[in-house]
């Protein structure tokens, strides 16, 4: 008789697809955590445990994990200073290059094997079961609510910058107020177009969370789902079982995997740029 049990299931492309789909699962009904929130710990506490480590003593000449933390930041802050500006840049970076470093991360964590190979399902025993039901282990960034979560997040903390440098007025004038330095009658006749602008302005800035969370959880899912789909291609395309089953489940996604190491990159740097983006553009006039 089956049982619920632990264990490695070989078909990538069922374990995913029809254990929850887009949705993701709880790790068990006492809890609240699902697999990609177990995850995105995961790659958190990682993080701050491979950075505590390489600054734990800062050395003046610095050693391979010193080097490399400090290679990282002068590199991010580098760019983020390009586009916001060295006035907006301080109160900037911190949540760009945690988003930037996070979702990189994510991203390439979820390429790596047993992601959505390892979990609970039905079967004889302990090891290799028949079918899966709950992946231990879900890339975090295939999974909406995260990307929302990191969308929503620094929309708050880009009308924190927006506030302080510009004040409330400021931004508020900044969005429905007359641009191009217009004054006297033109701009009196022109007023009702500026404000017509910045209502779709505000609803651009209402709909930006749903544009940056979407494109990330689209391309990763689309990235996951692609490398499933192959892993699964000789079984259910070719009709091959056994052995070579197994065989094409490992060679066939191999190709797709380097993409997906660019993919996952492309797209925490298109996130973060365009986060920046929006920075700069909700505060360029203080920029001289």
């Amino acid at each position: 008789m089956d049982i619920n049990v632990p264990g490695i299931y070989f078909n990538h492309m069922t374990s995913i697809l029809a254990a929850g789909g887009i949705s993701a699962p709880e790790l068990s009904d006492k809890i609240w955590i699902t697999n990609s929130i177990f995850v995105a710990a995961i790659v958190t506490i990682a993080l701050l445990f491979f950075v505590r480590m390489a600054t734990k003593k800062m050395q003046l000449i610095p050693n391979r994990k010193q080097n490399f933390v400090e290679l990282v930041i002068e590199f991010l802050y580098g760019q983020v200073e390009g586009i916001v500006g060295k006035h907006v840049a301080p109160k900037a970076f911190p949540l760009l290059a945690t988003i930037f470093i996070f979702i990189i991360t994510a991203n390439w964590f979820g390429l790596l094997p047993g992601v959505g190979t390892l979990g609970w399902g039905e079967g004889p025993s302990h090891g290799v079961i028949e079918e899966m039901h709950t992946p231990l282990l879900r890339p975090a960034t295939a999974d909406l609510n995260m990307t929302l979560a990191l969308a929503v997040v620094f929309m708050f903390v880009w009308l924190w910058i927006s506030v302080r440098e510009l004040g409330l007025w400021g931004t508020i004038v900044h969005i429905f107020g007359p641009k191009g330095g217009l004054a006297g009658k033109l701009k009196l006749a022109l007023m009702p177009i500026f404000l017509f602008v910045g209502v779709i302005e505000v609803v651009s800035i209402i709909f930006r969370p749903v544009s940056l969370s979407l494109r990330l959880f689209g391309n990763i899912y689309a990235g996951e789902t692609l490398l499933v789909t192959m892993s699964g291609l000789g079984e259910n395309v070719f009709n091959l079982g056994g052995f070579w089953a197994f065989l094409t489940s490992v060679l066939f996604p191999i190709p797709f995997y380097f993409m997906e190491i660019l993919v996952g990159a492309l797209q925490a740097t298109v996130f973060t740029l365009l986060c920046a983006v929006y920075i700069k553009l909700s505060t360029s006039h203080e920029e001289h």
